[in-house]
């Protein structure tokens, strides 16, 4: 394969300089997680696990507000439920674990809203630097689902059982400061330092030898044991939501209350309000 230098996969567009791969996530209008996105994800980290010009790989988004809003509700409600029990996990989730295992570094660079599989995408990669702006979430449960691309196992391993149920059952977002006091994100930077710190840190990590990088990760996840196992779980969960059908008049409401809109999302508030107008539409 020809030496990368600029290449499109989708809404993705890679650009490699000094072994590090930046990753623009440009998805207009709402940047969501639909298929589009993980269409084009697999296709760059096919791309990049074929080439060794890039020992890092940083994400970042295009859209001043949102790294990534969340999963395509609208999209969901048109998925028809599985006929049996899964036995492996995901497309989703699947994708998200590479981000974990391929041999190259993975960083989010964040300054904007992430929720739901947005959220899920930034927990898959193996760092995060924030932004004062950044919001995270996980919204599901209110809408009749769980996390289902991999957002229970990678929050409980980051934040432990009891933060990860807090937020995940509550729906509540969480702050920039707060993320990166319980481990949600690594640190957070002003704005202007957040592009030079990542930075900073990408081609560090980029100068070193690949089979040290990719070796230094499989031996971190050796501690922390197999992902995979709770993938599945999650996906089966995922799935036993969605054959009760409970999530189809909730994520009704929530459409219906201005969710998967710019304006409702943007904030901290605006999203509380959507929730709480989508359980009163339930009344």
């Amino acid at each position: 394969m020809a030496a990368m230098s600029e290449q499109q996969f989708g809404p993705l567009h890679l650009r490699i300089d000094r072994r590090v791969g930046w990753v623009t996530i440009d998805h207009p209008p709402k940047h969501l997680v639909d298929g589009a996105f993980i269409g084009g994800l697999i296709g760059l980290l096919d791309a990049v696990e074929a080439d060794d010009r890039a020992g890092v790989l940083v994400f970042e988004s295009a859209d001043p507000d949102f790294f990534l809003m969340h999963g395509d509700v609208e999209q969901i409600l048109t998925m028809r439920p599985p006929d049996e029990e899964p036995t492996e996990p995901n497309v989703a989730a699947a994708a998200f674990d590479r981000c974990r295992t391929i041999g190259v570094a993975t960083i989010g660079m964040i300054n904007g809203v992430a929720r739901g599989g947005g959220s899920e995408f930034l927990l898959s990669l193996d760092m995060r630097f924030a932004g004062p702006r950044t919001l995270l979430g996980q919204p599901e449960v209110a809408m009749g689902i769980i996390p289902g691309a991999s957002g229970t196992q990678r929050l409980a391993r980051l934040v432990g059982r009891s933060r990860a149920l807090e937020i995940i059952l509550s729906g509540n977002d969480v702050e920039a400061e707060e993320a990166a006091a319980i481990g949600y994100v690594n640190r957070v930077l002003p704005t202007d330092r957040l592009r030079a710190h990542t930075t900073q840190v990408a081609r560090r990590i980029a100068a070193s030898p690949p089979l040290s990088i990719a070796r230094a990760k499989q031996a971190v996840d050796a501690a922390l044991g197999p992902v995979t196992p709770g993938l599945l779980v999650e996906t089966q969960g995922m799935a036993a939501c969605a054959a009760s059908g409970q999530h189809v008049p909730l994520m009704q409401r929530f459409l219906d209350a201005g969710g998967q809109s710019r304006d409702a999302e943007r904030g901290a508030e605006s999203m509380a309000h959507v929730i709480d107008r989508m359980l009163e539409l339930g009344d």
